[in-house]
């Protein structure tokens, strides 16, 4: 009897065994895998370790690191919010893709009735290149609204200022959508409020980032003076203008590439930049929905927890 239950016991020991070291050997395989999967870089993923705690006044925030293709951090980064003056990218991308940059853009009475002054001449005439690069420096309103008026509605000779802006908009609104900016739509070609209540412009953080992205890829020369905290230019009229930052904080960032500024009363502070920490990683920082003093701050707190999260990775 005890021979008989040895004869039948053995197998089922040895079977026991087999599953158990083959289960090991899936356990060991899982772990490996995983390890490789959470160190591989993934395409609009989440950053794989923790990015340091950050406490920013801004109602939303989106960091990307466009190399290696993965959000670093973000707040509310699809909430859409009021986009002020960060709208004037999206003009000068349009403008581009309307004129060659060495068109010229005169600036009429219309343009100077737009809210602020740049410091511009009646009649004054500008290469589309030198007036982008100085409405975006300065956040100039009728710098911009110059731009609008020469490319808009070019087809038809006797449109009135409105349809010409309005047919600039909607060139704007194409554009947003061929991007794939989904939650992103322009009232004007400024980004001034239209109302108390009314922005001239909505986005979100995740949507502006994407702009930025695509523009530092395909278009990179249109922002390329937006890193710069003083600029001077000269209109074809020899007429000497300088062009002051909006962005206060353009020396304190390292590796700035580009940035862009918008505060209205609707939007409260927006800022976005794209700086390179190191040689070929550039990082896209978004902030939308701060205060006027704050977003320079969320910005700076933002930069030094990137600098923090790639020295720690």
């Amino acid at each position: 009897m005890d021979d008989q239950n040895t004869i039948t016991e053995g197998p089922e020991i040895r079977l026991f065994i087999i599953l158990l070291c083959a289960l090991l050997l899936l356990f060991v395989a899982s772990f490996i895998f995983d390890i490789g999967k959470r160190d591989a870089s993934t395409s609009s993923g989440v950053a794989s370790k923790a990015f340091p705690e950050v406490n920013i006044s801004a109602r939303a925030a989106y960091v990307y690191d466009i190399r290696k293709e993965i959000v670093l951090y973000a707040k509310n980064e699809d909430t859409r919010l009021s986009l002020a003056s960060l709208t004037k990218v999206m003009t000068a991308l349009v403008a581009e893709d309307l004129n060659p940059l060495h068109s010229t853009v005169t600036i009429n009475t219309e343009a100077l009735r737009a809210e602020g002054d740049s410091g511009l001449y009646k009649d004054e005439k500008w290469s589309l290149k030198d007036i982008l690069d100085f409405s975006l420096i300065s956040s100039s309103n009728d710098g911009m609204r110059a731009v609008a008026l020469a490319l808009g509605a070019i087809s038809r000779s006797n449109a009135t200022t409105e349809e010409i802006i309005t047919d600039f908009v909607r060139e704007m609104n194409m554009k947003a959508s061929e991007l794939g900016l989904k939650n992103t739509y322009f009232w004007n070609e400024t980004g001034l409020d239209e109302s108390d209540v009314k922005g001239g412009a909505y986005g979100t953080a995740k949507d502006m980032s994407m702009l930025f992205e695509y523009i530092l890829k395909n278009k990179p020369e249109l922002i390329e003076a937006t890193k710069e905290s003083v600029e001077s230019f000269s209109s074809l009229d020899r007429r000497t203008h300088t062009a002051k930052n909006t962005n206060i904080i353009t020396s304190k960032i390292p590796g700035l590439l580009a940035s862009k500024t918008g505060s209205t009363d609707t939007a409260g502070g927006n800022l976005i930049i794209i700086f390179d920490p190191e040689l070929g990683r550039p990082i896209i920082v978004s902030v939308l929905g701060s205060t006027e003093e704050g977003r320079f701050k969320d910005v700076e707190i933002l930069v030094n927890a990137t600098m923090k999260y790639i020295e720690n990775n």
